[in-house]
């Protein structure tokens, strides 16, 4: 098969585009600024905001896998109008250009609480742009994926930077809420091998899979999971949420700041399955790594 991965050098991607190649696919990585790629990938240069940049790389694919995404974690350059054009401008781009181009598969990764009218631009891209491909005439397929971790991940970098905005340079961390914001963290071979698969079993076709790791953690347990793995102790103290929002909004108006109100908004719902989907391709979930596991603590 043929697979054009759109964001096939990111994080998710780099993997991705590694397991196709070594399952026998003919794989090329779209991106805006193509880096190394793994052995036996091709690589294209084109950004999904622009159509007549990707039309070229679309065209004679199997199958589109669309990875292009900006971090909830963070409030992007350019502010949050920057969600709607990367991820549903973007995402309409791609399946266009799918359309068009003669490609049956479209695999799209969302994310979990996709929601056209949710509360956050980062939300509210990811549910439209969930709009556009099940709408398109293609055979696709959506993954919504609670944090991913793995090498080369940010989430675990993620909360050491919390760390750094609200008290740098102390051993204590004012986490915000206490850290009870829970997250289902998956690790990326783990979703990888189910996004391989979604492309090559036909029984995916027209599904939307929330996935999810073996566990439910808070923010503060993986806060914990990451100091301890660095043997750095650390006392956290809870930032009632209103502080938080407060900090965070008047310190998202300062150029540069990295976070603002949609982050404070996203810590106040969980990042959790209903029902954790990997068993529709076989996966026990107790057999999914584990945070804990990857960072070395048992």
């Amino acid at each position: 098969m043929k697979v054009l991965v759109a964001g096939g050098t990111g994080f998710i991607g780099s993997y991705l585009c590694r397991a196709l190649a070594d399952g026998g696919h003919e794989v090329t990585a779209l991106s805006r600024s193509p880096s190394d790629t793994p052995e036996g990938v091709a690589s294209a240069t084109g950004d999904v905001t622009d159509y007549d940049s990707i039309a070229s790389a679309v065209e004679g694919q199997d199958a589109v896998v669309n990875l292009v995404a900006l971090s909830p974690l963070f409030e992007p350059k350019g502010g949050n109008v920057m969600h709607d054009r990367i991820h549903r401008k973007g995402t309409e781009n791609l399946v266009r250009a799918a359309e068009e181009g003669g490609a049956e598969r479209f695999l799209q990764l969302s994310a979990l609480g996709a929601d056209p009218d949710g509360d956050t631009a980062y939300i509210r891209a990811k549910g439209q742009a969930e709009e556009i491909v099940r709408e398109s005439g293609l055979g696709w397929t959506i993954f919504r994926p609670s944090v991913v971790f793995g090498e080369g991940g940010e989430f675990v970098s993620f909360t050491k930077r919390l760390k750094g905005m609200f008290a740098p340079g102390l051993p204590l961390y004012p986490l915000p809420g206490g850290g009870k914001t829970r997250f289902q963290p998956i690790h990326v071979e783990d979703l990888v091998s189910m996004l391989v698969a979604a492309l090559e079993e036909d029984e995916h076709v027209g599904e939307t899979y929330e996935i999810g790791g073996p566990e439910t953690l808070t923010l503060r347990q993986v806060t914990d999971l990451v100091y301890e793995a660095e043997k750095k102790g650390v006392t956290i103290i809870p930032l009632p949420m209103p502080l938080a929002r407060i900090g965070l909004t008047v310190l998202g108006a300062v150029p540069g700041f990295p976070m603002g109100a949609d982050q404070y908004r996203s810590l106040k719902f969980d990042n959790t399955t209903a029902h954790n989907d990997v068993e529709a391709f076989g996966v026990d979930p107790a057999e999914l790594t584990t945070l804990g596991e990857h960072l070395g603590v048992v």
